[in-house]
């Protein structure tokens, strides 16, 4: 399984993101994370960003964004508060779990 994160360059959220993954998927032999740092429009249309970050699981967007492309901040629903800049550990692994990853 392929884990993407799509990210503009400096993005603040990055890392919240990619602690939440590390805590689900670390050290799960042939889940492989990586990083893209999207730096034009074009690549983020190309790339499927709508928002930074994004994370693609095989190449697809597990949760529902807006249709155009974007090098702005992306929000995620939050489980119980005001939303946050990555999707929160449950939606993670929700997603994960209807890519194939097992629990």
């Amino acid at each position: 399984m392929d884990l993407t994160v799509l990210a503009v360059p400096d993005c603040p959220n990055v890392a919240l993101l990619e602690q939440r993954l590390a805590g689900l998927v670390g050290g799960r032999p042939g889940v492989r994370v990586s990083r893209i740092v999207v730096d034009s429009a074009e690549e983020a249309a190309r790339l499927g960003m709508h928002g930074s970050p994004t994370l693609l699981i095989d190449g697809s967007d597990p949760f529902p964004a807006p249709a155009v492309p974007a090098l702005a901040c992306r929000l995620y629903p939050s489980e119980d508060g005001p939303p946050e800049g990555a999707p929160a550990v449950s939606a993670l692994r929700r997603a994960l779990a209807q890519a194939g990853l097992p629990g």
